[in-house]
Formats: C-alpha cells, structure tokens, sequence
C-alpha cells in the first residue's frame, strides 16, 4: 500500500497536474509530471472505465500500479506530482510487467535520483 505522505488525493492537485504537467507515454501507460514544492513526492493512478467495465478489475489495476511505483519511491526526486493513467490492455499484463514499465517511464522522465 502507498503510504499517505505519497498519496496525491485533492482534485485540485490533480488539475494542476493535468493542465501544468508534461506528459510520457508507453505501452499501456502514461505519466504525466509537475513540480509540487514539497519536500516529498506524490503519486496518483487513474483507470478508466475504457480499461474494464469491471470495478474489480480496474481496482486490481490501481493496486498493482501503486505497488509497483511504492517499490521505486526512494528513488525518486522530491518535489514532483506523478500521476500514472492507463490505458487498453493494461489489465491482461502481469505485475512484473506493469513495474518495469513504470520504471522505464520515471527513467524517461529523469526523475531517479543521480546517486543510486
């Protein structure tokens, strides 16, 4: 589970996220990024309904989503907004293929730390 502190929740943050953000694209996701002047990062997920019309599997996709950004957060940089948006197709991956995804694009975005 994410722990709070790294949560983005507030829908105003997530419309400075959508209007300010720059956006990356893979496979099955999408990132988009902004500076957030804190001293923490947040992460938020969105899966649409276009992804499956069940809730269960569209909140089984959220999980494995925050888990897999979870397992990078202290590599990352403080100070940035993430949010993770899925696309078709996502469902039918394993987890070990959702994480390297999510990897490459926080990679993409140069958002590791240098040191590690």
């Amino acid at each position: 589970m994410l722990p709070k502190e790294y949560r983005l929740k507030r829908k105003k943050d997530f419309e400075k996220v959508l209007r300010k953000g720059k956006l990356l694209a893979k496979n099955f996701l999408t990132l988009k990024t902004v500076k957030n002047n804190l001293k923490t990062i947040r992460i938020g997920v969105v899966v649409s309904r276009k992804v499956s019309k069940k809730a269960v599997l569209r909140n089984k996709t959220k999980r494995r989503l925050r888990e897999a950004a979870r397992a990078n957060i202290k590599k990352i940089k403080p100070g940035y907004d993430l949010i993770f948006f899925t696309k078709k197709g996502i469902e039918k991956e394993s987890f070990s293929e959702i994480k390297k995804e999510v990897e490459k694009l926080i990679a993409q975005a140069k958002l590791f730390k240098e040191n590690e």
